[in-house]
């Protein structure tokens, strides 16, 4: 999958000092869709947070272990670590995998609420979250919650897609990330052992085709009341 030729660098954009947050539907998205954009941020210390959205218990169906929500939040913040030892503490929403809340149900309202808050205190300048063109109801469902989280903001957010599943990118102007070293974000991935071993039994595994990671993130501004 390939964006546009010549996306924009993230460090010559008007962007390139915003404080960011990533919203990932499950523990393991992060990395193979942010892992470059958690790491530059936090180098520069411009990572205001990573928000996990769902506690990722549908993974392995009924044959899961009953504490899987509690191993995936463990994997979720080693994989941080790996990516950037100076990350702050992830923030965990714990919507049911796989059956997000619709956008009145108060689980939904909840999350906006503290997001919208998480923003104003951490001074957020831009979100960036899966793509609705991602053929999951988690994925799209993030991508409606950053946009509503924008919306709804104070303070100006721009919010930004990166891609997991779809097999096409975004409308929006692309922006890269500079390029992170395979070695930390291949060791981020393998934090995620419920995902990528069947360590814990028959469930999900992280495709092939997502774990040959690029060296760099591709970021589609989502145009909003705040963007130019």
């Amino acid at each position: 999958m390939r964006g546009p030729c010549f996306p924009t660098p993230l460090i010559r954009s008007r962007w390139a000092k915003a404080r960011w947050l990533v919203l990932a539907p499950h523990a393991d998205d992060e990395t193979i869709g942010a892992g470059a954009l958690i790491t530059e941020a936090s180098a520069a210390c411009r990572l205001a947070g990573v928000a996990f959205v769902t506690n990722g218990c549908a993974s392995h169906g009924t044959d899961g272990p009953r504490d899987l929500a509690a191993i995936r939040r463990f994997e979720a913040r080693s994989a941080l670590r790996r990516l950037s030892p100076s990350a702050p503490e992830p923030i965990f929403l714990d919507w049911p995998d796989a059956a997000p809340p619709a956008s009145r149900d108060p689980l939904w309202r909840l999350a906006k609420q503290r997001l919208q808050a998480f923003c104003r205190t951490r001074r957020v300048d831009a979100i960036a979250a899966t793509s609705g063109l991602d053929p999951h109801c988690d994925h799209q469902a993030v991508a409606a919650l950053a946009r509503d989280v924008a919306a709804g903001a104070i303070r100006p957010v721009t919010v930004f897609d990166y891609v997991v599943w779809a097999d096409r990118p975004p409308s929006g102007r692309a922006f890269r990330t500079g390029a992170l070293p395979t070695g930390p974000r291949r060791m981020a991935l393998a934090a995620h052992r419920s995902q990528m071993t069947p360590l814990y039994g028959k469930g999900f595994r992280v495709p092939e085709r997502l774990r040959r990671m690029s060296a760099s993130d591709l970021l589609y501004a989502v145009r909003s009341r705040h963007a130019a």
